[in-house]
């Protein structure tokens, strides 16, 4: 019965991370008018001082200590904040563009990028299942440089970032919330010297900006490392089947937000690259689930 409930507040939690993460695009579309490095800028120093809280709260200051002290982990750590304020900062142009659709098309193809690099630099075998979703992605790419004659470089970019961000982290030993207020750390004084420099120039948006807009930018810190730990609090509870199944609700929250609520244009080419990816997804979980019901029975 305990494991039941742990399951259903790990759903929850689950539920709620990727619920947040979905409905990113209408924050940052409400501080759109703020430059996208400041917003940058906000959501590095916001949430460290979020996380230092949390962090302290939680007695675990002897673990930023202790981390502090390994060089060679400060130096992975320097390369994964860097990938990740880089996906930061495309995700808010993107949102300022009015590409939330693209965006979304990107963390629809995140999985199937990961288990790429995967086989790449950890030298993972694909099964045929996977192989497929892998060319049906790369067919949609090309179909929209053929037909739209550009790349979805937004996608591709959020896709490749946070793909490479989640193959390093894989590689260093330290839980989501101690790695990512360390991240934030490293970047905290580039982050909040751009924000002085900004302030020097009274072209600080946080100090001209109604109380609302200051407010929203204020909460970039929560807004950051809430759905963090919410997804930290899932994958204690949940297997990674699950986790996995339940990665397309932010992504498709988004593309309806994008579609619905901004209106963005869906065209039929862009209809189409959508339908491509969505079929490979479809292949890709049902061959992970058919594996694992498969393995069920040896495992036993």
């Amino acid at each position: 019965m305990h494991a039941e409930q742990e399951q259903k507040k790990g759903f929850y939690f689950a539920l709620a991370a990727y619920g947040m993460w979905g409905v990113f695009p209408i924050y940052f579309h409400a501080i759109a008018s703020v430059p996208a490095m400041e917003i940058l800028a906000h959501r590095i120093v916001w949430s460290l001082a979020f996380l230092a809280a949390i962090l302290f709260i939680s007695k675990r200051c002897q673990d930023i200590i202790s981390l502090l002290k390994k060089p060679k982990l400060l130096l992975s750590l320097t390369l994964t904040a860097l990938i990740v304020s880089a996906n930061w900062l495309v995700f808010i142009w993107a949102v300022a563009q009015e590409q939330v659709l693209e965006a979304a098309l990107g963390y629809y193809i995140n999985p199937l990028v990961s288990v790429f690099l995967g086989m790449i630099f950890l030298g993972e075998r694909l099964r045929i299942g996977q192989w497929l979703a892998i060319l049906l992605a790369l067919a949609a790419v090309g179909y929209q440089l053929v037909l739209l004659g550009k790349l979805p470089w937004i996608a591709l970019s959020l896709a490749f970032s946070f793909g490479f961000y989640g193959l390093l982290r894989k590689t260093i030993p330290v839980d989501s919330i101690l790695g990512l207020f360390t991240e934030t750390l490293l970047l905290f004084p580039f982050a909040m010297g751009y924000m002085i420099w900004l302030a020097n120039h009274n072209e600080l948006y946080l100090l001209n900006a109604s109380t609302g807009l200051s407010i929203l930018l204020l909460a970039a810190g929560i807004v950051t490392s809430l759905p963090l730990l919410c997804f930290t609090s899932a994958t204690q509870r949940l297997s990674l089947l699950y986790i996995g199944l339940m990665q397309y609700i932010a992504p498709s929250i988004s593309f309806l937000i994008a579609v619905f609520y901004f209106g963005e244009t869906l065209d039929s080419n862009r209809l189409v690259t959508f339908a491509m990816i969505w079929l490979a997804l479809v292949i890709f979980t049902g061959e992970g689930l058919l594996r694992r019901r498969q393995n069920k029975p040896s495992a036993t």
